[in-house]
């Protein structure tokens, strides 16, 4: 039975990295790969990878990328449902990590931007197999596949599946609107979002006084806090739960950290473990993202560790 279904973005992402300072309007050295992304994509590798049976919804293009970015899904153990599009690109977004490792994002949303409740009922069956949905952000964000979020959330309450969702990032986030975000998912279990993410919806910078206000909204609250850690809070609690970030010699790339966070913390936290032990686990994960290029560990590597 399927565990875990993810509804949400797939992207290919060129990640470049700097080797010194950017040269406005010249040339910098830097080093170019390309690799699959997507936040929802990210979370359903990750949980594959840990073991749990997951799936993914979402919407491709026809294109070369896009065959590339299925088969990725299918290398990792996901049963991937992806609706091909004959007219929009696959997703593509340009990471540009400068040479002291700051991140930023360029993101073209491609066949994303469709994906069409029909494409959420053509899967319906995962909604009875399934027990936990997860949600991307993106798919509210995206006003083209705003429809289809809101059509799956009503699928998966209907279907009494718990839910968790996340709020993408924190700029697109701002651009729409803290108080419709808040509308749409209501009814989730469980959200996940940066202290970044927390004060777009809340107006508080500090992480614990944000989830204070979220759980006026939502069960549950996580809030990602980079190094400074973890932190989980539930209605009617006196403080929240924290876990300190693990510690890492050097990061190499902090795409995707936060997906493989919400797929390390994700299994614990439906086999009900502690609190602590679930953001452990999440914290677990995403160091282990930050440690190579790119949002999702190569297949070589997955099959190296499945050998082994």
């Amino acid at each position: 039975m399927t565990r875990v279904v993810v509804v949400g973005d797939l992207m290919t992402d060129t990640v470049a990295r700097a080797a010194f300072p950017l040269a406005k309007g010249s040339d910098t050295p830097a080093a170019v790969t390309t690799h699959g992304g997507g936040s929802g994509a990210n979370v359903a590798s990750w949980l594959a990878l840990e073991g749990i049976e997951a799936a993914f919804v979402g919407r491709r293009g026809s294109d070369i990328a896009g065959r590339n970015r299925d088969m990725e899904l299918m290398g990792y153990g996901v049963d991937a449902r992806l609706v091909m599009d004959q007219e929009r690109p696959t997703g593509t977004c340009v990471v540009l990590i400068t040479h002291k490792g700051d991140r930023t994002m360029l993101s073209d949303p491609g066949a994303n931007a469709a994906l069409l409740p029909e494409d959420i009922e053509r899967c319906r069956d995962l909604f009875h197999q399934g027990s936990h949905l997860h949600l991307s952000g993106y798919a509210l964000i995206n006003e083209g596949s705003r429809k289809a979020a809101i059509h799956c959330l009503d699928l998966a309450r209907k279907s009494q599946m718990s839910i968790s969702v996340d709020a993408g990032s924190s700029s697109p986030l701002k651009r729409m609107g803290a108080e419709p975000y808040l509308e749409w998912t209501q009814g989730a279990r469980l959200l996940i979002v940066n202290a970044k993410e927390a004060e777009v919806l809340t107006g508080r910078d500090l992480p614990d006084q944000a989830a204070k206000v979220l759980t006026a909204w939502y069960p549950e609250v996580v809030i990602m806090n980079g190094a400074e850690g973890t932190l989980w809070y539930a209605n009617r609690r006196p403080e929240p739960v924290t876990v300190p970030a693990e510690p890492i010699d050097k990061i190499v790339d902090g795409t995707g950290a936060g997906d493989a966070f919400i797929a390390g913390f994700l299994p614990a936290w439906l086999d009900g473990k502690p609190p602590a032990e679930a953001l452990a686990a999440g914290n677990h994960l995403a160091a282990r993202a930050m440690q190579h290029l790119g949002a999702r560990p190569t297949l070589d590597v997955v099959d190296n560790q499945i050998k082994n």
